[in-house]
């Protein structure tokens, strides 16, 4: 681990305090579904969505459907709440994405939530040929585990160490997958340091920043508009994303 990443810090108590604004972004999600609609349509092919820490399928019921309106094959994780690497949590999650893809006979699309992104990016690690593409929504791949808010609570929750690593999982969380790998982040993230959020740029690989506190990624309006553009392009024909024009406005640059 790099010594920046060692000294992120947690966001501060006001960003932490402000994650009650996620509620306020729900009704924003809602308010904007008629403008969202002009999102590209999909091609069919199958997304696995995974959830956050102690969250379950529920917190990513919008997501999921209104990328199914968008005409993808979409998926839960289906294994209730997500309390960490625990027993079997990893198998069953590799099960699902050889299930999905036998399925359906295409490469699946993943897209995580939180400690869900660090999961897509270890599954995408170890199944590349299976695997299309990696989206994350606020996950710290690239930072100390205790730069975030959560660190005690997965502790609680897995019953084991926040920087304990599975080497059998697809080693090294910076490292990032050999399919095309896009990570959103805010800078007003209030459970994990956005710095620790953030895809170094590369040939398929890329950042993109929104305005969004933690607990409202996964469906405040310009992270779905911005992961069903992300989706609806052409397999082997991955492109960064395009922040031009009017979006501009809802997605600043990300390094500024």
């Amino acid at each position: 681990m790099t010594a920046p990443a060692q000294t992120l810090r947690p966001p501060s108590r006001t960003l932490m305090f402000l994650e009650g604004r996620a509620i306020h972004e729900f009704g924003a999600f809602l308010g904007a579904l008629p403008l969202l609609s002009l999102a590209p349509r999909g091609d069919g092919h199958p997304v696995l969505v995974l959830p956050g820490l102690v969250a379950s399928d529920e917190s990513t019921r919008a997501l999921r459907t209104f990328l199914a309106a968008k005409g993808y094959a979409v998926s839960g994780w289906r294994q209730g709440r997500n309390y960490g690497l625990r027993e079997g949590v990893q198998n069953a999650m590799v099960d699902l994405v050889e299930e999905l893809n036998d399925k359906h006979g295409r490469k699946i699309s993943l897209v995580g939530w939180s400690l869900g992104g660090l999961y897509a990016r270890q599954l995408a690690k170890m199944m590349p040929e299976r695997v299309r593409q990696v989206i994350t929504l606020g996950s710290p791949f690239a930072g100390h585990p205790r730069s975030t808010n959560a660190w005690r609570v997965y502790e609680w929750a897995s019953g084991r160490k926040s920087d304990e690593v599975d080497p059998r999982f697809g080693g090294e969380l910076a490292v990032p997958p050999p399919v095309p790998t896009t990570a959103i982040f805010s800078r007003t993230d209030g459970v994990c340091a956005w710095q620790g959020c953030m895809e170094k740029t590369g040939a398929q690989t890329e950042s993109i920043e929104v305005e969004s506190s933690h607990c409202g990624m996964g469906h405040h309006p310009a992270v779905v508009y911005a992961v069903a553009d992300r989706l609806a392009q052409k397999e082997s024909q991955w492109r960064p994303f395009d922040r031009s024009g009017w979006r501009s406005l809802a997605y600043p640059d990300p390094h500024r």
